[in-house]
């Protein structure tokens, strides 16, 4: 009989690219994948630990799935299992805890409990390992688009984040294993990657000197594999947008005009006391920079509230900063308290009420901005690539991103198939942020 695996994942785009690197495992190695509910007899949780209602949404999924079959082995794995082992050692729900830098170990640690039936911990000192761990992915839930992990850990030590305890420091994919997997999927149909990691800019730091590998070196060769016509970037920092970089990604004819570039506050006081290294009037050059090489591009961000000490006129400072960049996309966070990051012992702490305040002022901007942009392409002709198929107003539409990364339809006929790329010109809206094209 096969064992069957029911997994979940909590978290971010490496997180899910993790899950699905373990489900391919765990399918070779003969176990049946089953959906998220009763009757599985592994349940894996790929566990989040960025705020505390991360850890308290992680240990909720690991308590449900002991409750759906008390007699299943549940596994703890991920950020959070890595950065609050101890605790999970006590908790009677789960059976076995894989840290970072172990999910490669999946089957046989398995298969171990299957021997021993005592609990399992594989969790290593994430701080002292330079190894990176070499995970990767044939196929994925998202038929036409494929993220793949390049990186891991973080050097940067924000102020506010944990993820450096739990990740450990840059380690960085070698070009040559990254290029096996983008020819993989390439072969299999797939157009358009997303290169992602942790802390995406700092690829290649920890490579030795004379190999000379960046970010931009990976992009070049990844432009190359055949079939592979769009790459999007992970989240960036200010600091990789340099003219070099930019001349380089623009001659490839790949890179997607989409960008990320984190930003947090618009306030250098809150910047600082962040410990994010870059001021407001540096990051504006960037993106200035950025509308420099590509006309019209979709700057996205993402921005903190109630920072600890983020005073009225701190807020209002980021807020008008924020307003003059013109973003398409703002993703707003209110402050959440993190214990074991100097942020939670920072005098100042804000209550709930005032950064309820400031998100909903930011989240009508993003809202003015996000229409402003997506009305500027009507009358433009845009590149989609075709997702899926809906149906709506009783009609049947192929919907799909632009190489901005805006949703729009096109009406579905037999000229076309999900995973076409189609030039079609906006007329308008069909719904909200969704547009129409012909």
């Amino acid at each position: 009989m096969k064992k069957k695996v029911a997994l979940h994942n909590l978290g971010c785009k490496v997180n899910a690219y993790e899950v699905e690197a373990m489900q391919q495992l765990l399918e070779k190695a003969g176990y049946e994948i089953v959906p998220f509910t009763e009757g599985a007899d592994i349940y894996l949780i790929n566990t989040c630990t960025v705020t505390n209602i991360a850890d308290r949404k992680s240990r909720q999924m690991l308590h449900k799935a002991k409750k759906m079959n008390p007699d299943a082995i549940v596994v703890a794995a991920g950020c959070y299992a890595q950065a609050d082992t101890e605790k999970l050692k006590e908790d009677n729900a789960v059976d076995l805890i894989l840290g970072n830098n172990q999910k490669t170990q999946i089957v046989e640690v398995l298969e171990e409990y299957e021997k021993e039936h005592s609990k399992q911990v594989q969790v290593i000192e994430i701080n002292h390992t330079k190894e990176y761990e070499e995970l990767s992915i044939e196929q994925t839930a998202e038929h036409v688009r494929a993220y793949i992990k390049v990186q891991d850990g973080c050097n940067q030590f924000c102020t506010y984040c944990i993820i450096p305890f739990a990740r450990g420091r840059v380690r960085s994919r070698k070009i040559a294993d990254v290029l096996r997997e983008v020819e993989t999927l390439a072969s299999k149909g797939y157009k358009e990657v997303v290169l992602t990691g942790i802390h995406l800019s700092s690829y290649g730091v920890d490579f030795p000197k004379e190999e000379r590998e960046s970010l931009l070196s990976l992009i070049q060769a990844v432009s190359k594999v055949a079939g592979i016509q769009r790459i999007r970037l992970g989240s960036l920092e200010p600091r990789i947008i340099t003219e070099e970089f930019l001349e380089g990604i623009v001659a490839t004819g790949k890179v997607c005009p989409h960008f990320h570039l984190s930003l947090q506050s618009g306030c250098n006081k809150t910047l600082k006391n962040m410990n994010r290294r870059y001021s407001a009037q540096e990051y504006a050059e960037k993106c200035d920079l950025i509308r420099r090489y590509y006309p019209a591009p979709a700057l996205t961000t993402d921005v903190i509230v109630g920072f600890p000490m983020e005073t009225e006129e701190d807020f209002e400072e980021s807020y008008e900063f924020v307003k003059n960049i013109h973003f398409y996309e703002t993703h707003i966070f209110k402050y959440s308290r993190r214990h074991g990051t100097k942020a939670a012992a920072m005098d100042g702490q804000l209550t709930e009420a005032v950064k309820a305040q400031r998100s909903e002022k930011f989240l009508a901007l993003h809202d003015i901005r996000a229409k402003e942009y997506e009305e500027a392409m009507i009358g433009k002709t845009i590149e989609l690539l075709l997702e899926e198929e809906i149906e709506e107003d009783g009609k049947n539409w192929y919907v799909g991103h632009s190489r901005e990364y805006v949703r729009a339809v096109i009406k579905k006929t037999d000229a076309h198939q999900v995973n076409d790329l189609v030039e079609a010109k906006v007329t308008g809206f069909l719904t909200d942020h969704l547009l129409r094209a012909e």
